[in-house]
């Protein structure tokens, strides 16, 4: 991939030089944009490139206001520098008034092809060499498993919302978890509700999940939508068998090249696989999983500095119909975060394998702890879904028999003893004495995060929604970063040692 950059980024920026230069790229992204080469009349690069001509060469300015609105480009050798440079243009020049018309009559796909780039609310090529690398780490560009796309959204909710619209009409079903997180079930519940679209809520973790997804099937049914691990109890979804009981249920994909999202009979399956990340889980790789949505905003950025959502599949129809939701309602990645997001992605390895170093002796800890009533953490022989947290979690590995640490992500959540006000108070005390761990919601980054729902994000839901939806008033959620673990087992043990103590003051 890294090659792909300083030819991709020299053509996306209409620095055109000469057929060879087109050459050139095609030939670095072909393996990414032919999803199904068998089946897709393909257009051909050679073709295109025959249409295409040199940019239009402008006269010298000579005129001061004139030089001030010039365009200026560098020298050749600019595309080897190995930053991937900022593309921040809204527009790119276009060869003559054919070249535009064939640009706008393209159908939408998630990335260019050889006749480049046209406005960047279609994309823009700091956005789709972000996208490109993630389709590597999700496993589509692998021409033996089937090759897929990417597309890179302004938020984490704007790519769910974004999968969802890209597929669902007035009359559709959609079978979703109870464990959903916050934005998506809003969005299911108060937009999708009131545009005419069914939703029905399951318990989806642990083995007995498949079977209920299989209950609440219809024929209408469009999305069956799972989140894992989830939101905040680190409950896991059985995708091989969520993916096995879909193909008994409506028969195996036919996804047809050129055609409709909307023609398919068989549900889109979209998985939310933000807190396992493709270091953990590369979801379409499990039969029968359609789509994998990231918050990039939490582990793939990993730097709390950007906000960011990424939308992957293998379904050309599927991803023509997310391109349009792109296109026309929701909007790409700007180009500054999409750089930033590539720059978070060089060190997801390392990162991941650190959160979940970290984590296991958190968790241990918290599981001792008497002021701790339980702990969810995957890596724990006390976790519900223990069974499935092996293969759900890969630890980066590429093959079975790879070297690894095992670890099972960042994420831990716990509950403080006692009930109602004693557990709320207790919660409350332990986020506000810790020295080490940010008070903050969000998840992901390098630095160690937690909030207490009840009296931060919930607090304007009542105490019994709360209870009725699993969220006790004395849940904890904290995202483990890479700091030294003893820093922040100790911090955590010290603020749940005096959790009973009235007051927060303390140095």
């Amino acid at each position: 991939m890294r090659l792909i950059f300083p030819s991709f980024f020299f053509i996306g920026a209409a620095a055109f030089q000469s057929p060879a230069t087109f050459g050139r790229v095609d030939s670095s992204l072909r393996v990414a944009q032919e999803i199904a080469p068998e089946e897709v009349e393909a257009v051909d690069p050679d073709k295109i490139v025959g249409l295409r001509k040199e940019a239009p060469v402008h006269a010298k300015p000579t005129s001061f206001a004139t030089k001030c609105a010039a365009l200026y480009r560098p020298n050749d050798g600019a595309e080897r520098g190995l930053a991937p440079p900022v593309y921040f243009g809204s527009t790119f020049l276009l060869d003559d008034a054919a070249h535009g018309a064939r640009l706008h009559e393209k159908r939408e796909a998630p990335y260019t092809d050889a006749d480049g780039f046209v406005y960047s609310r279609w994309g823009s090529p700091t956005n789709e060499a972000a996208a490109l690398q993630i389709a590597a780490l999700e496993g589509v560009d692998d021409p033996e498993k089937g090759l897929g796309k990417c597309l890179l959204f302004n938020s984490g909710m704007s790519a769910i919302t974004s999968a969802l619209q890209a597929v669902l009409k007035s009359g559709d079903h959609v079978v979703a978890p109870f464990t959903v997180y916050g934005g998506t079930y809003e969005f299911l519940t108060e937009f999708a509700d009131q545009w005419g679209i069914e939703v029905t809520f399951v318990d989806g973790a642990g083995p007995e999940g498949p079977e209920n997804y299989r209950k609440a099937m219809k024929e209408n049914t469009k999305v069956v939508y799972a989140e894992t691990p989830a939101n905040p109890t680190m409950r896991l979804t059985d995708l091989a068998g969520l993916g096995k009981v879909v193909d008994e249920v409506y028969g195996a994909a036919m996804d047809i090249p050129g055609t409709s999202q909307h023609d398919r009979k068989r549900p889109y399956v979209m998985v939310d696989a933000t807190f396992g990340t493709p270091y953990h889980q590369r979801v379409l790789d499990v039969p029968g999983i359609d789509v994998s949505i990231h918050s990039a905003t939490k582990y793939l950025g990993g730097h709390s500095d950007i906000l960011a959502g990424s939308v992957t599949s293998r379904s050309e129809p599927f991803l023509h119909g997310c391109s349009k939701v792109q296109k026309i309602i929701t909007v790409p990645l700007n180009p500054m975060d999409s750089f930033l997001l590539a720059r978070g992605l060089k060190t997801l390895d390392v990162r991941m394998q650190r959160h979940g170093e970290n984590a296991i002796k958190v968790a241990r800890m918290l599981e001792e702890h008497p002021m701790v009533a339980k702990t969810f953490y995957p890596g724990l022989d006390s976790h519900p879904d223990r069974e499935l947290a092996d293969a759900a979690f890969r630890s980066g590995r590429d093959n079975d028999d790879d070297e690894y640490i095992q670890t099972y992500g960042g994420m831990i959540s716990f509950i403080t003893v006692g009930e109602d006000d004693d557990a709320l108070r207790r919660a409350r005390n332990v986020c506000e004495r810790l020295r080490v761990i940010n008070l903050a919601v969000s998840l992901g980054g390098v630095e160690s995060l937690c909030e207490h729902p009840a009296s931060m994000t919930h607090t304007m839901i009542s105490r019994e929604q709360r209870k009725a939806g699993g969220l006790h008033d004395g849940l904890i959620r904290v995202s483990i970063g890479i700091e030294k673990a003893s820093d922040l087992v100790n911090d955590l043990k010290n603020a749940l040692d005096l959790c009973d103590e009235d007051g927060c003051d303390v140095e």
